[in-house]
């Protein structure tokens, strides 16, 4: 049976100048990752990544952690994420001046918590838009793209084999609001809860796609960074 791990990337440098590059946290999830799955006896047959740094880093630490070097990887864009920024940048053009965004966000005294407030807002409305209201991929689209990608990695790996994924919150929870309910209705709610390095697991049988489990991270339960702070982090 052909096996599917949807792998949402590690912690991204929320507040930094390029929040696509990961943190220190997110590039410790991704090597802590890599060794639960080869503890498991996991070895990807095919890794198919999204193509922002985030991901390409994240996949470079499962691999490191996996102790492989030099896996192929096949990139494909289908796995990025939406331009959240612009999606909140719609919905709050006040956040055009990334300072104005960062000044009012630290003012709340929990920025993190505050974004994800305006972050649930600004995406409600783009899941409702009417047309393209001026966003670049609309909420169909995105959902369309990433059902293709993942039709596309099942038919990329081999029989019985195992197909790592690293992808976004975004499309990982499209994905499951498909293999779910067969459309984008629970996106929403799954996309919300999306730990930093979590992994869903899809299977493929004689009835096509089926997902068995969402969102795992037990791999980062108890477990305590260089640092000394937890591994688990939703942005």
């Amino acid at each position: 049976m052909k096996q599917i791990l949807l792998v949402r990337h590690g912690q991204a440098s929320f507040g930094a100048d390029d929040y696509d590059a990961l943190s220190d946290l997110g590039h410790e999830q991704s090597r802590v990752l890599g060794r639960a799955l080869a503890a498991a006896g996991v070895r990807p047959d095919v890794l198919v990544r999204g193509g922002q740094r985030r991901h390409a880093e994240t996949a470079a630490g499962i691999l490191d952690g996996l102790g492989v070097d030099g896996a192929a990887e096949v990139v494909d864009p289908r796995w990025n994420e939406f331009d959240f920024e612009q999606v909140v940048e719609l919905h709050a053009p006040r956040f055009r001046d990334r300072a104005v965004m960062m000044a009012e966000l630290a003012a709340t005294g929990r920025p993190r918590q505050a974004f994800q407030e305006i972050f649930e807002v600004a995406t409600h409305r783009w899941t409702t838009a009417d047309g393209d209201a001026g966003y670049a991929e609309s909420f169909p689209a995105f959902s369309a793209r990433v059902v293709a990608g993942l039709e596309e990695v099942a038919e990329l790996q081999p029989e019985r084999g195992t197909a790592v994924v690293v992808t976004s919150g975004g499309p990982i929870g499209m994905a499951a609001s498909h293999l779910i309910a067969g459309d984008a209705s629970l996106w929403p709610a799954l996309n919300r809860v999306m730990v930093n390095t979590s992994v869903t697991k899809v299977i493929r049988g004689g009835r096509g796609l089926s997902m068995v489990s969402f969102n795992a991270h037990t791999h980062l339960e108890g477990v305590q960074a260089d640092g000394g702070s937890g591994l688990l982090t939703y942005r």
